[in-house]
Order: C-alpha cells, then sequence, then structure tokens
C-alpha cells in the first residue's frame, strides 16, 4: 500500500467553461447509453453503468439527461457505437492512450492521427504503449469521507491492490477482476465515491521540459475536445508553474 501519490494525472484537470457543458454531457450520455446497451439498463447490477452514473452526477448533469440516456439503450432506433483504443507517441517521445466511442470509424481515426502528426508525435498500433500501464480499477473519495487510516483499513479489507491519501482526496486502486467488490463494499461503508471506474494507469512517469509540456497539453486538450474522445491517459509529468501558466 502506498502512502502518496505516484503520478500526476494531469488528464483530471478542472476548469470546463460552460460553453463546453453540452459537449462533456454529450461524452458523458454516449457512455450511458453504450454501457446500458451492453449490459443490463440496471445500475446497481451493471458496474460500467454505475460508473458513468456516477460521473454524470459528479459533473451536475441533470437527472432527466442520465435517464434518457439509459432509455436510449433500450430503443431499437438510435446510433450505434464502435469503442476504439488509440496508442501512440506524443512529443518528446511520451505514450499516449486514447479511449474512444464513435460511429465513424473513419472519422475519428482520421481526426485523431491528425492531432498527434500537428504536434509532433506518431499515432502507434494497438499495443505500441499499452505495456508501459496497467489496467485497474479507481475508486476516488473527497479527503473529508473519512481519516488516511480508517480508508486504509477498509480498503484492506475490501481487497484492494493500492491506495493512495493526500490533500486531493483518497484513491483506492483495484485489479480489474476485484474491482467491482471492492467499490461495493467502499461504497457500503462511506457512501457514493466520486469516481469509480478502469483506467490506464502508468508504471512510470517521464518528467519533461516546459517546451515539450506545453506541447503536450495542447494535444491533450485537442483530444479531449474531440466528440468521440472518452478518455485520454498519458505518462508525463510537468513543473507546476507550466500546469499553472496552462489552466491546469
Amino acid at each position: 500500500m502506498a502512502g502518496h501519490s505516484q503520478f500526476k494525472n494531469i488528464m483530471h484537470r478542472k476548469g470546463r467553461q460552460d460553453a463546453q457543458k453540452s459537449k462533456l454531457f454529450g461524452k458523458l450520455a454516449r457512455e450511458i447509453t453504450v454501457a446500458a446497451k451492453l449490459g443490463t439498463p440496471d445500475p446497481n447490477m451493471n458496474p460500467r453503468l454505475r460508473a458513468a452514473i456516477i460521473a454524470a452526477r459528479q459533473e451536475n448533469m441533470p437527472k432527466d439527461n442520465i435517464e434518457r440516456a439509459v432509455k436510449k439503450a433500450l430503443g431499437t432506433e438510435g446510433e450505434n457505437y464502435d469503442e476504439i483504443r488509440y496508442e501512440g507517441y506524443g512529443p518528446g517521445g511520451v505514450a499516449v492512450i486514447v479511449e474512444a466511442l464513435t460511429d465513424n470509424r473513419n472519422r475519428a481515426a482520421s481526426d485523431i492521427r491528425s492531432f498527434f502528426t500537428k504536434s509532433g508525435g506518431n499515432l502507434g498500433e494497438t499495443g505500441s504503449v499499452s505495456f508501459m500501464f496497467d489496467r485497474t480499477g479507481i475508486i476516488e473519495y473527497d479527503r473529508a469521507v473519512a481519516s488516511d487510516d480508517a480508508v486504509l483499513d477498509a480498503a484492506i479489507e475490501a481487497g484492494a491492490d493500492d491506495v493512495v491519501s493526500g490533500e486531493g482526496g483518497h484513491e483506492i486502486y483495484a485489479s480489474t477482476e476485484g474491482y467491482r467488490d471492492v467499490a461495493k463494499a467502499l461504497e457500503a461503508k462511506f457512501g457514493e465515491p466520486r469516481k469509480a471506474a478502469l483506467i490506464w494507469k502508468p508504471q512510470n512517469t517521464v518528467a519533461v521540459d516546459d517546451e515539450t509540456g506545453e506541447k503536450l497539453i495542447k494535444l491533450m486538450d485537442l483530444l479531449n475536445e474531440h466528440d468521440d474522445v472518452q478518455h485520454v491517459y498519458t505518462n508525463f509529468e510537468v513543473s507546476d508553474a507550466l500546469m499553472a501558466k496552462m489552466g491546469g
């Protein structure tokens, strides 16, 4: 069990403007619909759907929007989305994983490839960088939910693999196989988490200079702003000064 964060995930940068809310809600709704269509529409029986609904609530997505997205999965009409993972290298040789839900594979691939190329990176084959990441479950709670020791004890009892507690809150990591059971056990003790999802966690991080970092952050922003892109993961760290400059 770890006592402090081993990496900075700048992909969780906040500060979305109201103008971007509709785009964000669209992405959240798409994930809810796909999750409900692939499994059962009951979030208590469908961990992916539950995670999608929790993510939507965290962004203050209206309840009606969430229910509409679930119902959309039950209808015969509507779009069908393909799940695609893109992998590549950004500026400075930094590893990047992009998860997308798209109704047009050609458009998504073309756009994402162009983003990498324009930034000075290149898109690779599936598997070209994912070996540098661990596929793992994460359950996050706010700092105030319980003491570090209480969260650590509960996580161990639930079967978690790792716990990171800091000023930003508590991060509990679990294997892909045990993630659902760990999440349910922690929710029974501490209530609904602020996040519960399967992520790509970098095994190691790479520090980059500010010039490279600026290019990488711009690439991340381009990717995150694309309608088809759901999540972006990377393994670089930048200085706090650059994060402040770029609005992180």
